[in-house]
């Protein structure tokens, strides 16, 4: 199991790279001091030489051989000298520290003389690297490090009473120093021993350190992928990663949120298409059980209406029993039409055919009030990409709603369409937000103007309460009861976790106070500030990639007019302005399909003045 863990693959991979690194390092390193201590041996050694050779000049210039025994005997008896020795070109010791080896013949073959002698006679100069050798007498013993010195014939030996030299001769003899390297060995194999220390010291403490690292910022990101994964798998959806990082694994993090919400929101699709489904069987269940009964009914008590000339009474009760019938047949059809919405097929139409088809379907609806149809289509519209049935039952319902408005007298209907430039503040609705932690801002519960708004908590010093912002991009229609000023100190925060939804290191380039800030999913963040006659905001992913075009139509009718206070309820299931006499599904289905579409519906009405209904439609949706 720990064999599989990648953090722990990782850890040993990084361990042995940094062991690789130190031993190569050490290694040179240590061949490094060796070569530079021996160096200093080397000059030391030559200093001594050179020290031995003007000790003993003016005693070889008097021939004194006693003196000269005895200052090479003292030379040789330091602790930090091996040997010294002084022998004739011949290769005759005739002094040396060890009175056994005076009057011996040193081997030329020896490493000490190869060099001098290599061409079959003795050199008459040579450099300092070979003039020294580094042996052993045994191979028990310790190194010993060995300095040749050329004595050379000085015009002073030549010169001199004894005569004891030609001119011609270059070289009288060699001077050859050994020094133990006892103490150099012994400093290298402590520096051997530090540094080996060392290189387990380090790699010990790299080792822990980038095994905290790798647990820290891959191993525990990881295996929070994992358990987030295994829940997702067992159907936790709303399971969420903490995805605060900026990092390759802070991306997948956040791509995996966003992929666990792109299965919430396809789940519930799906169960809200298999519920939409079911009651689409259900509907058309009981409109086949229900309309023949209905049909039999309405038509023996429409049959018995006409047969009831004369008799009052029993005519009120027929007509009550046809009025009825035809509402519950319009109440079923209704139903049907709501349970039966689907996902649009989106192909390119022209806006003002399909408004010239749905007049035509309410033509005879039209001969038999009083209603006049004024149709102004703009004839230069640009093609829209909709879902053309679909966007026909929107305005056939919204012309039948103005018909049963104007009711029974006299009235205009007008149609109008035109293309307008559309920004995305107070069009927009923000459907969805998060905190940073992921959870949901969006309160269902409280609504404005018949949207679900986006909930906040705020806090300064010993006041706290909630605040709910309009849904609309760009709109300053808040509910901010009780609200403090929105300077220095106040928090804002998200009603589950508390995390703040204040942008860190940002002011409102406007007024200068503290901005809100939180994600919708997929398309960025929203910023705005909330002070007192300020509402500046910002979406950077809409601003910068929204699409102004829109076809707009306008539906208008000089009826009774809605009241104020029933408009934000007008689009919600089964809200009806029109009593018993419908359903309030129609345009709860009319919202549907052009949220569908991605445009925008909203109403303007004034009670005794008329309704106008205003839906807008992206040209490119």
């Amino acid at each position: 199991m720990l064999n599989s863990k990648i953090g722990l693959k990782l850890t040993f991979s990084v361990v042995l790279t940094v062991l690789f690194a130190i031993g190569i390092f050490a290694y040179f390193n240590i061949q490094s001091e060796r070569k530079s201590l021996l160096f200093e041996v080397e000059r030391h050694a030559n200093q001594l030489s050179e020290a031995v050779k003007s000790d003993t000049e003016y005693d070889m210039m008097r021939n004194d051989r006693d003196r000269i025994h005895e200052s090479i005997r003292r030379i040789g008896q330091q602790e930090a000298i091996d040997r010294v020795r002084v022998f004739n070109k011949s290769g005759e010791i005739i002094y040396s520290s060890d009175s056994v080896e005076i009057g011996t013949m040193v081997d030329k073959k020896a490493e000490s003389c190869f060099r001098c002698h290599s061409a079959g006679e003795a050199l008459e100069h040579l450099e300092m690297p070979e003039r020294t050798r580094v042996f052993r007498t045994s191979a028990e013993a310790p190194r010993l490090l060995g300095i040749i010195n050329p004595i050379y014939n000085a015009p002073d030996c030549w010169n001199a009473a004894c005569h004891a030299h030609p001119s011609s001769q270059t070289v009288l003899g060699v001077l050859d120093v050994t020094i133990p390297l006892t103490e150099l060995d012994r400093t290298v194999r402590r520096s051997q021993a530090a540094v080996v220390a060392l290189a387990i010291g380090v790699i010990l403490i790299l080792s822990l350190i980038i095994g905290f690292m790798v647990r820290w910022l891959i191993d525990r990101p990881v295996q929070e992928l994992l358990t987030a994964t295994r829940h997702v798998a067992g159907g936790d959806l709303g399971y969420r990663v903490d995805a605060e990082r900026n990092d390759e694994l802070g991306m997948l993090a956040r791509s995996f949120n966003n992929m666990s919400d792109k299965l919430a929101e396809a789940r519930l699709q799906l169960f809200q298409s298999d519920k939409l489904a079911s009651l689409g069987r259900l509907a058309a269940g009981v409109a086949h059980e229900i309309n023949n009964p209905l049909t039999a009914v309405l038509t023996n008590s429409s049959y018995l209406l006409k047969r009831s000339e004369g008799q009052d009474d029993t005519r009120d009760d027929l007509k009550v029993i046809v009025s009825e019938t035809i509402r519950c047949r319009e109440i079923v059809k209704s139903l049907l039409d709501f349970a039966r919405q689907t996902v649009p097929k989106k192909r390119q139409a022209d806006i003002n055919a399909i408004i010239g088809r749905a007049a035509a379907v309410i033509e005879n609806q039209l001969s038999l009030g009083r209603v006049e149809l004024v149709m102004d289509l703009d004839d230069t519209l640009p093609k829209v990409t909709v879902d053309a049935n679909q966007i026909q039952q929107v305005f056939i319902n919204l012309m039948v709603n103005a018909l049963d408005a104007i009711g029974e007298g006299s009235g205009t209907l007008k149609v109008t369409s035109r293309a307008v430039s559309v920004r995305p503040t107070g069009t927009l609705q923000i459907k969805r937000a998060q905190c940073p932690k992921r959870h949901d801002l969006v309160d269902r519960k409280v609504q404005i103007d018949g949207k679900p708004a986006i909930g906040m908590r705020f806090r300064k010093q010993e006041q706290t309460g909630l605040i709910y912002l309009d849904p609309m991009y760009g709109s300053r229609e808040h509910r901010l009861d009780d609200m403090p000023d929105l300077g220095v100190g106040v928090e804002l925060l998200c009603p589950e976790c508390s995390r703040s939804l204040i942008a860190e290191g940002e002011v409102c380039p406007d007024c200068g106070g503290p901005i809100y800030a939180f994600e919708v999913p997929l398309k960025g963040m929203v910023q705005g500030c909330l002070r007192d006659g300020c509402g500046w905001h910002r979406w950077e992913q809409v601003d910068s990639s929204w699409n102004d075009e829109f076809v707009e139509v306008r539906v208008e009718d000089d009826g009774c007019g809605i009241p104020k206070a029933q408009i934000p309820k007008l689009f919600e299931p089964f809200a009806t302005t029109k009593g018993q006499k419908g359903t309030g599904l129609g345009l709860a289905v009319t919202w549907g399909i052009v949220d569908n579409h991605n445009g925008t519906i909203t109403v303007e009405s004034e009670v005794g003045v008329g309704t106008t209904f205003i839906i807008r439609i992206p040209v490119e949706s």
